[in-house]
């Protein structure tokens, strides 16, 4: 409801509440996305000395999702999660270990999930350069609201359907 709410409060308002246009179409070779030394914390390095790099693809408008490529050499270090990211590996291979035991190895072509909030270990032998989709989850009202909406949203259509 309060999401509901947002929305028409949003049509209602829309100079007070539009977000700043920007790009709305962005495309680029992987391979060319200008690329920054981004340093893993070394509180997080468990072997090694793994050098990172990101370079910034597209930002949403609203600043709550981000797509970048990053690579990284060889070392093994934790990752902490701060949004929900899906990757999809581009080059190399990486060996993924989740925090509830879960281990993969991931490679080129090979698509992973990572939840906002959560740890990871990341073990890289030699390279791996990966393409980053990062989400900004919701505060925890705005996700129920959200999800209740959902919820009556479907009830109403199976109403509808019966």
């Amino acid at each position: 409801m309060l999401a509901s709410a947002m929305a028409i409060a949003s049509r209602s308002l829309p100079e007070l509440v539009s977000m700043p246009r920007g790009k709305s179409f962005v495309a680029h070779a992987s391979d060319l996305v200008p690329m920054t030394s981004t340093p893993i914390n070394p509180d997080w390095i468990v072997n090694g000395e793994p050098q990172a790099r990101t370079g910034e693809h597209s930002r949403g408008h609203d600043d709550a999702a981000l797509t970048a490529i990053w690579d990284c050499t060889a070392g093994e270090f934790r990752w902490f999660f701060g949004w929900d990211e899906t990757v999809m590996i581009l080059d190399g291979e990486v060996h993924i270990t989740a925090d509830d035991g879960t281990e993969r190895m991931l490679r080129a072509g090979d698509v992973a999930f990572f939840a906002g909030g959560t740890w990871a270990s990341w073990r890289v032998d030699n390279y791996v350069r990966k393409v980053a989709f990062l989400r900004k989850p919701f505060p925890k009202p705005v996700a129920l609201a959200y999800r209740l909406r959902n919820l009556l949203r479907s009830n109403s259509q199976q109403g509808i359907a019966a």
